[in-house]
């Protein structure tokens, strides 16, 4: 990325890469910072811990559209890579009654005690996954994409089973999910991938419609019957794209950005192995140093809002920079940098959201990353990389933060 002076606009890159050097030294600069979005759109990002905390709950700020200025006025291009972040209809991009409204449809899904009962799953699929990744090594000289093998289809798997989507979908739903919040793609890509995502979403509840069962999607199409007014077929699909994105991707960045992290921290991984330090811990600290998350489009001002210092315009997009905000040393001392299962403040950390449009999937994410880790090192206490960090290929998008392969050799 290009270095700015403290009054030139960060350039977003569409590339995206690693962000926390970028991170630095834009907190350096302020907690609130403005920034260009690809085709040339001007933005904002919040960046601070104390600043954002903020900004997520502030009365004075919306999800929806209709306040996105540019896009309002026509000046947002069809293929814009980041569309789908401002349009898409559902709980993301809803306010107040409305996301009250579709929130509490989805919520049943994932209460405390139906959270509990997929423990038992979890676990299952974990230990088939590690014989998948064990074997997959195997025939491969020793070494398999923990990612591909045994991160990803953990937690698209569970969710599929809470859609009830099919087995056959899982993978073109992951290939499509990953497009969709890539921000490096083209406009004729993009409205390409968004296209047959809808078609495949649409297969998904065509199916559940014709055969309902104890499934999020059946309950949801049957609210959607029970009262026309309460859950349109936009709203539908896309509620079944949030949860699949929301549902598999964070999850995989988690896993696999805990695995990368405690492969560099050999003496973190001992104190989990002799007991100073919890799985859980793992888990926090993980969501603290390195979110699954890097910047998450989009929320709007519905006037001028003044946030630390700096003027945010009515109707500006605004990113909120949770990779940033997790190393902010403002908030978490002077060694933010420093990833470490006893500080003890990681609980502090905004990486699932913070305010109203707080991660409802987050019991889950926590229990699924909680079981992942335990078995994976519990089966592969020597696991490390096959590659240096410096090689593992990164997301190209400055929304999604981790890499794209993680090779390992799982040594018992």
């Amino acid at each position: 990325m290009s270095k700015t002076s403290p009054t030139t606009p960060h350039r977003m890159d569409p590339a995206g890469g690693c962000p926390h050097a970028d991170n630095a030294r834009l907190l350096a600069r302020g907690a609130v910072t403005p920034v260009v979005l690809p085709g040339e759109v001007a933005g904002i990002a919040v960046l601070g811990h104390d600043a954002l905390r903020e900004f997520l709950a502030h009365p004075d700020v919306a999800k929806g559209a209709e306040h996105f200025t540019a896009l309002r006025e026509g000046h947002i291009p069809d293929g814009w890579p980041l569309m789908t972040f401002a349009t898409v209809q559902g709980m993301t991009t809803a306010d107040g009654a409305d996301h009250r409204r579709l929130r509490a449809l989805v919520s049943k899904a994932f209460t405390a005690r139906r959270v509990d009962e997929l423990r038992p799953r979890v676990e299952t699929v974990t230990a088939e996954l590690l014989d998948g990744l064990e074997a997959a090594a195997a025939g491969s000289g020793g070494t398999a994409d923990l990612r591909r093998h045994f991160a990803m289809p953990l937690p698209m798997g569970v969710i599929c089973g809470l859609l009830g989507v099919d087995t056959e979908y899982a993978d073109r739903l992951h290939r499509l999910s990953h497009r969709v919040v890539a921000t490096d793609i083209g406009p004729e890509e993009a409205m390409a991938a968004n296209k047959e995502l809808v078609e495949v979403l649409s297969a998904v509840a065509a199916a559940r419609a014709a055969d309902p069962g104890d499934d999020l999607t059946s309950a949801l199409i049957a609210a959607r019957e029970e009262d026309g007014d309460r859950l349109s077929r936009h709203e539908l699909l896309g509620t079944l794209l949030l949860v699949i994105i929301a549902g598999h991707e964070t999850t995989l960045n988690l896993i696999t950005n805990a695995v990368r992290a405690l492969c560099a921290h050999r003496e973190q991984l001992a104190l989990v192995q002799d007991g100073k330090a919890s799985w859980a811990d793992v888990v926090e600290e993980t969501l603290r140093w390195d979110s699954p998350v890097s910047y998450f489009p989009f929320r709007y001002p519905t006037k001028d809002l003044t946030l630390h210092g700096t003027v945010l315009p009515r109707g500006t997009p605004v990113l909120a920079g949770y990779s940033a905000a997790g190393r902010d040393k403002a908030a978490h001392g002077p060694d933010a940098d420093r990833f470490d299962l006893t500080r003890g403040t990681a609980s502090r950390h905004l990486s699932l959201g913070h305010g109203p449009h707080y991660c409802l999937g987050a019991p889950l994410a926590r229990m699924e990353a909680t079981i992942a880790l335990e078995r994976l090192f519990t089966r592969f206490p020597e696991l490390d990389l096959a590659v240096p960090e410096a090689e593992l290929p990164r997301h190209a998008s400055f929304v999604g933060n981790s890499v794209e392969k993680l090779p390992v050799r799982p040594r018992p």
